[in-house]
């Protein structure tokens, strides 16, 4: 193959030993020679290695993405060299000839491949979308430890007896944390607890006396203290989160409005979706087709022999595809061009009734609305409602009378047609 960069290097990425393969012009069958080395991880040994590499003239360098041991180094390569570009490449599109693995071995299978042009480089968002990044996603995994804690303290009432989240909607309302308080400090007439109701809450008293009797002891005591007091302490990490958003969004404030004019898509979710695909989409997605494939919100496509295998979906980026799923339920809930298309969805697949039909249509309406995103950030322009009617717009009159006489016969009837007054 004809060589595209003259001097190129690659690294196989471990946790504490990165190998290094250089490949330059030289006297080798080829025309070309390799080098090898080893460096240790530590921050400062790879500025040598960026700094052994530019005195080379490499201009371009790849790597594997091994998660969080590929970023140190990918950084060090960034900040310390005079590099044309850094590749981190999907280790599964790189995988060498079975029976030639080792470290080295890699390093140069990665190099010959990159002086050849072969290596397809990952998304690698720039510095300030990485943090917002790595705030919003461990503000969810804070949002999920907050929900498995209330789980935690619902199973210690069960255990007890108290049955608050029979009556209430939840026991993390104003009224259920008043009455759990009151059973912590030793109260345990129910009529007293249910008079701590507040608001709508008021009209389920006698309820809520029937439900505040059980056999709450001094154990059941201590560990609803120890939720409560964790609950509170991951309330305040989130809230801290939420300031900490606030401040990392302002230099996408117009983008971040722009999204939230898409259905089912609040700020919070706008964040979201900016911290991983990044606010100039057109940069490193040509077109939405390319960021839904990499986001895994479409189709697969395995063909062979005229063939079709499987149409399973990718893994692609589980992070948008939560927050993007939650946002096509919300989105489904208005009338819309959104909703038309997961009604329309959800009877091709079985129905209402269909326990696979509902799933395979939200995501259906998940890609719908990654579509949306992509082309609101790119033309940067709101969202423009396509209307309930759409589809029912797009028919063709003709083929649909011919359509639905067909369907009429089938089922025995006998049809005659006469033009409207």
């Amino acid at each position: 193959m004809r060589v595209l960069y003259e001097r190129c290097a690659a690294a196989d990425v471990g946790k504490d030993v990165i190998a290094v393969a250089v490949r330059l012009p030289g006297d080798g069958p080829d025309g070309r020679m390799t080098l090898k080395r080893t460096y240790k991880t530590f921050y400062g040994v790879l500025r040598e290695a960026a700094r052994w590499l530019g005195a080379l003239g490499v201009t371009h360098v790849a790597m594997e993405a091994t998660g969080i041991y590929s970023m140190p180094v990918y950084h060090a390569l960034i900040e310390h060299g005079n590099f044309a570009q850094v590749v981190v490449c999907n280790a599964g599109h790189v995988k060498n000839v079975p029976g030639r693995k080792t470290d080295f071995a890699d390093a140069e299978w990665l190099a010959h491949l990159l002086e050849c042009g072969l290596l397809r480089g990952s998304f690698i968002p720039p510095a300030d979308i990485k943090s917002a990044r790595d705030v919003i996603r461990y503000r969810t995994k804070v949002v999920q430890s907050r929900t498995s804690e209330l789980q935690r303290l619902g199973n210690v009432l069960q255990d007890a007896g108290i049955k608050i989240d029979s009556v209430a909607s939840s026991i993390a309302t104003k009224s259920g944390r008043a009455m759990i308080e009151a059973l912590i400090d030793g109260e345990r007439r129910p009529q007293v607890l249910a008079d701590l109701a507040l608001g709508k809450m008021r009209s389920k008293i006698p309820d809520l006396a029937l439900a505040l009797e059980g056999r709450f002891g001094d154990h059941h005591a201590l560990m609803c203290r120890l939720h409560l007091d964790h609950i509170g302490h991951l309330e305040e990490m989130i809230a801290k989160l939420d300031t900490q958003i606030e401040v990392m969004m302002k230099p996408f404030r117009v983008e971040r409005e722009l999204l939230t004019t898409v259905p089912g898509i609040g700020l919070l979710a706008a964040a979201a979706v900016i911290s991983e695909i990044g606010a100039g989409v057109t940069e490193f997605f040509p077109d939405a087709a390319h960021l839904a494939s990499w986001t895994g919100l479409c189709p697969g496509n395995h063909e062979s022999a005229g063939k079709r295998s499987s149409g399973k979906r990718r893994h692609g980026n589980p992070h948008i595809q939560a927050v993007l799923v939650e946002a096509a339920w919300s989105a489904v809930r208005h009338d819309g061009y959104l909703k038309s298309l997961y009604h329309r969805h959800v009877m091709k697949w079985g129905g209402y009734r269909s326990p696979t039909a509902k799933k395979k249509a939200i995501i259906v309406v998940a890609h719908a609305l990654l579509v949306i995103i992509w082309h609101v950030l790119a033309t940067c322009r709101p969202y423009y409602e396509l209307g309930a009617d759409y589809f029912t717009r797009c028919l063709d009159p003709d083929r649909e009378t011919r359509r639905l006489i067909s369907k009429l016969e089938a089922l025995g009837h006998q049809v005659s047609l006469q033009p409207a007054a």
